[in-house]
Formats: structure tokens, sequence, C-alpha cells
């Protein structure tokens, strides 16, 4: 099969923050970057409605219209921003051949992978209908907007105590589903849950239904040994069951750590192979902020600039 070929320099698969940030400062280097939007143009933050922690917008913005101006930075130092998804990706040789959408080839001196990671749902309707109206995957993202409000969480994992606790700050109670009747996060972890009163920790339970009308007001939980139901009068829902590192498509050919994550140099965004670069979630677990995507967005342009004004370039 005959496949339309293209050179670049700078080639960056994913429109999140970390993304269009990488955008900017490679255009800005003159590298003239070609982005592919992805699955989900604009990454996470397009699901989330109010987004009040990132700088520069002192009266908050909604997730959407935030992306909508990272795009429109980015374009404005003309990058050239596609529709698109990579289907396959070679990096056994330079330059690196990416397949986008099985009928166009890129051949690109440097790779920029900011491919995000997707959060984990319970697969539930009611869950899909109130996201961003009561449902979130984010506690920092969203937790502020439950301020003195009930919730519940749900997962046994570190992520989800960690979740809890923050909430535990701003929320009048905070309940913790679990569907077993022992936690799975790290001792430390659990003694910190234990000892905040305004966790409870509903044992045994899994979430049936997210009830309400324009926004949250319930869960519906089943006893996982009984089968009976539970009620739970709460504002905000809050999904904790972990992240998916969306970076299968370099399975095999980059170094990842057990869960997917790719793996690079401390301090940097240098991946195990020679100018490719990932920054954002598909290679940071901890943060999962706009913000530190970013940062990583930044620091992957810029050691792509200096790759290629190497000897070897």
């Amino acid at each position: 099969m005959s496949r339309e070929k293209e050179h670049l320099r700078c080639l960056i698969l994913g429109s999140g923050p970390a993304g269009y940030t990488a955008a900017i400062y490679a255009a800005r280097a003159d590298l003239k970057p070609v982005l592919y939007q992805g699955l989900q143009p604009g990454g996470q933050p397009t699901i989330t409605t109010d987004v009040e922690n990132f700088p520069g917008y002192p009266d908050g913005v909604q997730g959407p219209e935030m992306m909508e101006d990272f795009r429109k930075q980015a374009e404005r130092f003309e990058t050239d921003i596609r529709w698109g998804t990579a289907s396959k990706v070679d990096l056994s040789i330079r330059p690196f051949k990416v397949i986008i959408d099985e009928d166009k080839e890129i051949l690109a001196k440097t790779l920029i992978i900011a491919t995000g990671a997707s959060a984990r749902w319970l697969g539930l309707e009611s869950e899909e209908k109130f996201k961003g109206s009561g449902v979130s995957a984010c506690a920092t993202c969203d937790g502020f907007f439950y301020k003195g409000q009930d919730v519940a969480v749900v997962g046994g994992g570190d992520t989800a105590c960690e979740e809890a606790l923050y909430l535990s700050k701003l929320c009048n109670k905070v309940y913790l589903v679990h569907r077993r009747d022992n936690l799975r996060a790290s001792k430390f972890m659990q003694h910190r849950v234990f000892e905040t009163k305004n966790i409870e920790i509903v044992w045994d339970h899994i979430p049936r239904e997210i009830s309400g009308d324009k926004a949250v007001t319930g869960v519906i939980l089943e006893n996982v040994k009984t089968k009976k139901p539970k009620k739970l009068v709460i504002q905000g829902f809050f999904v904790a069951i972990g992240h998916v590192p969306n970076s299968d498509i370099v399975k095999g050919q980059l170094e990842m750590n057990e869960n997917g994550y790719i793996i690079t140099r401390p301090k940097s965004t240098q991946t195990s192979v020679k100018g490719v670069f990932a920054d954002g979630d598909v290679q940071a677990p901890v943060f999962r902020q706009s913000v530190t995507a970013a940062g990583t967005g930044c620091m992957a342009a810029i050691e792509a600039e200096r790759f290629l004004s190497g000897p070897e370039n």
C-alpha cells in the first residue's frame, strides 16, 4: 500500500496542555512543528467544567475554553495543527516513522509524545450523565466546588486515599467506598485515612447508580456480600480507581514502568530512545495537573530543539 510521505523536524502527538505547550515552544524555536490532536482534542481538561487553579485565569475558566486558548496560542506561532491519530510508530531508526490513520507516513527527526492518560471509570450510565455535574476523577481539580458538602470517593488504593484526604479538608463528610473489607493502599495512607474523623469508609460496597436531576444528589450502593442496597446523600462523586497512560502505540519500543507510563531521565523528558521525548500525563503518574503537564511540554520542546542543534543532526 502506497502512502503519502512527509518529512518533519518535530512531530507532536497529543493536544492537551503538554502537547500544546510543546507546540508553542517548538514553533517559537522555528522547529515548524506539526501536532496531531488525537482521539480527544484538547485532552482531559475538555471534560472539566470550571478550572480555577491554572495561573493566568483569576476568575476561573471552563476547561474547553482554556484548551481553545492553548490552541490559539500555538496557532499564533504557526504550529500546524491537524486532525488525526497515530496508528503505528517505528522508533528503531531515525527519522522516526509514524503512520497517521493508516494512510499517511511521517518521517520525523524528533518526536514528542504527549498522548496523556485516561481515567478509569466505573462504566455506569449515570456516571457518564453527570460527568462535570457532580462526577469527577480529580479531587485536586474539582474538590473546591464541594466545600462544606458531602461527597463520596470510590476506590481502595493510594490514589483513592489521597483523594479522600484532600477532600476531607474541604468537605463536611467524605465517604470512601470500597468493594473489599480492607484497603489496598500503603499502611501509611491507611493510617491517615483511619485517623481522619470526617472520612467514613463504606466497606464491601460497589456503586450501582448515581442519582440526581441536573446535578448529583446521591448514589445507590450494593453490598457485595448481601446484595442489599444502600443510599448515600452526596453532592459530589469522585472516581479514584486509577488512570491508564495512553502509551500502547510505543509499547515495546520505549522503556516503561509496570503500569505503562513512559520512563524519562531524571529532570528531563528524554526517553530511552534519543530524539524521542515524552511529556505530560503519559510519563507523570503522580500529579496529573494541567500546569505540571504544561511545564513538561516546555521541557520537551526545549530538549528537542537542543537535540536538533547537536552535532549528529
